[in-house]
């Protein structure tokens, strides 16, 4: 099997003072489970007290709702149980793209210290779970951290 551990991508806004350091993905995401992939970005805010935000964009293949125009929960479960949950509205054009975004503690300590074991999307209607294995889990740690790392 091939770990799926990505390049990261460097780039910085026009004013200079917001770095973006994200996985690349120009070829292939990287896939936490089946029907299941993601990719990190950290954005690093240039200024007295220097700050960073982590976010880890999750793609599902095949995940269709009408429950569309209500909140739907993602939430990514952790070895000791603890849960990473966040909020999104399911877009209200009448189409959800499958995408959806879950922000992460600055710095994500729990994804780097802990396994990721699940996640989780509720529509309200729709409950599925992504069971993340030991390997997966393994290879999104070494992506967070070489997140965390890039310079």
């Amino acid at each position: 099997m091939n770990a799926q551990v990505a390049k990261i991508i460097t780039s910085v806004n026009e004013a200079g003072d917001v770095g973006r350091f994200e996985l690349d993905c120009s070829k292939r995401f990287p896939v936490l489970a089946k029907g299941l992939k993601y990719t990190i970005t950290r954005h690093e805010f240039k200024g007295a007290d220097l700050k960073n935000t982590y976010h880890v964009m999750l793609v599902m293949d095949g995940f269709f709702t009408d429950a569309l125009n209500s909140n739907m929960t993602i939430s990514a479960v952790f070895s000791d149980g603890t849960a990473v949950t966040e909020q999104e509205t399911i877009e209200t054009d009448g189409y959800f793209d499958g995408a959806c975004t879950l922000k992460l503690a600055s710095p994500p300590v729990l994804g780097l210290t802990l396994d990721l074991k699940q996640v989780i999307i509720n529509t309200g209607t729709k409950q599925v779970v992504y069971t993340i294995t030991p390997e997966k889990s393994k290879e999104f740690k070494t992506n967070l951290q070489n997140v965390v790392n890039a310079k």
